[in-house]
């Protein structure tokens, strides 16, 4: 098999470590890459966005398979064009990703087929006096979503009715995510724990990796400004069994079956972010492909052929054999000071070589880059440090990761030292349960 990956992130370096690992590729390429993945993968200076550009490459390297790893690919239709000339590609359709590059479309679609989330309206940029009236009628706090793509910034959860209308003046008025901005979602503010949950599918048949649990604020405790992702873990003790049967049930399996429905059969990863509340797991998000940070602990977890999974995927053919190493996983994300602001780039990266010796420690590049004088930051997020342990001791491999961490450093570096900690407790709770 001959592989490209598309993309240059952490995502893609963790999907570049485990496709290396097939014993049915001999060549792997990735568009446009990064320092980490070209130490396993053959850097192809096409940017993600220039589907013509990678349609043009994949058909003149002979391709055998094309996996996308960001977002805009799929939104601008990449899939729809490689399938069109013959090309075997793993992701979903322009059609079927407007669950992720729609929230208007994915809460209506939620809302016709019964699947649970938050209590919700929208509005376009039109009706915005209509979204400041509603903003002063329902209680605080509330989430003030943009409709499209905004690089996982396009959310903010408002503590007060003045912060919300800042908001809203901010997405339409100042257009801070562009178009992505010109309708919006104004929902109810759910309490509980948040999970990710990704299933491989073939637009029928699915197969649900291990539950994971990213930090989506900058700050200790969830705090501060939603990031991209601080670093993330699974499994996530707070999807028990119980509860993955009822993400299955209600909400998996009537996504799939009702996106076929629509028209818009629905093949590749989908990303279900969640809220598990009190009353049972609620949708909170869809996303058209694997999450960062969360794709960092699922590869190394994943004990199964990826790039066969992803053949079959593909051609509609998923067999439901996969197997899950019993450990957990760990990945803390090193971010420049000031991020998810402004922030400086450039800053000289040491210890990546001791960190990365570490016994069952990964170093996945994010924002990097390679110059004469070493890697430098290029990027937010800038690395995520990895680290496997038993599946019973979340606590010593949440250890393991910080201390690899604490062995790399770069002029502003900065990391929450709370990752995986609310899943400690978690375990704590049920061991004390389990011995009452």
């Amino acid at each position: 098999m001959r592989v490209l990956l598309i993309g240059s992130g952490g995502r893609e370096h963790a999907l570049a470590w485990k496709i290396r690992q097939s014993p049915i590729v001999t060549a792997l390429f990735c568009a446009p890459g990064n320092p980490g993945i070209n130490t396993i993968a053959e850097s192809v200076e096409i940017k993600a966005t220039d589907t013509k550009g990678l349609l043009k490459f994949a058909r003149e390297q002979s391709i055998d398979l094309t996996i996308v790893g960001p977002e805009q690919p799929l939104a601008e239709g990449i899939v729809d064009l490689f399938e069109e000339n013959g090309l075997t590609i793993f992701g979903p359709t322009k059609a079927a990703s407007e669950l992720e590059c729609s929230k208007v479309f994915a809460k209506e679609f939620m809302k016709k087929y019964a699947i649970p989330t938050a209590e919700f309206r929208s509005f376009t940029v039109a009706e915005r006096f209509d979204a400041e009236r509603y903003i002063n009628e329902v209680p605080i706090p509330i989430v003030i979503k943009a409709d499209g793509l905004a690089a996982g910034k396009g959310v903010a959860v408002c503590e007060t009715k003045e912060q919300a209308l800042e908001v809203l003046d901010m997405m339409m008025e100042q257009k801070a995510f562009g178009d992505a901005g010109l309708r919006v979602v104004i929902e109810e503010f759910l309490v509980g724990d948040e999970a990710s949950v990704f299933v491989i599918t073939d637009g029928k048949e699915f197969i649900i990796l291990p539950p994971a649990q990213d930090h989506k604020r900058i700050l200790d405790a969830d705090q501060g400004k939603n990031t991209g992702g601080m670093g993330a873990y699974a499994p996530a003790p707070i999807v028990t069994d119980q509860i993955l049967e009822r993400i299955r049930h209600a909400i998996i399996k009537p996504t799939l079956v009702n996106m076929a429905k629509e028209g818009r059969p629905y093949r590749g990863c989908l990303y279900v972010g969640l809220m598990i509340t009190e009353t049972g797991p609620k949708v909170v998000e869809y996303n058209c492909r694997f999450g960062d940070p969360e794709t960092q602990v699922l590869m190394p977890l994943l004990d199964s052929d990826l790039v066969t999974l992803f053949i079959d995927a593909s051609s509609g053919n998923l067999k439901r054999t996969i197997k899950f190493k019993h450990q957990s996983a760990v990945c803390v994300i090193l971010a420049s000071g000031g991020y998810p602001d402004s922030y400086e780039t450039g800053k000289h990266i040491v210890g990546l070589d001791v960190a990365g010796a570490e016994p069952d420690v990964l170093i996945f590049h994010s924002g990097t880059k390679q110059t004469k004088e070493g890697i430098v930051t290029a990027g937010g997020r800038v690395l995520g440090v990895t680290a496997l342990g038993q599946q019973d001791d979340l606590e010593g491999t949440i250890d393991k990761a910080y201390r690899a961490v604490e062995k790399i450093a770069f002029d502003g570096a900065y990391y929450r030292s709370d990752i995986g900690k609310k899943g400690v407790e978690r375990l704590k709770q049920r061991q004390q349960m389990e011995t009452r």
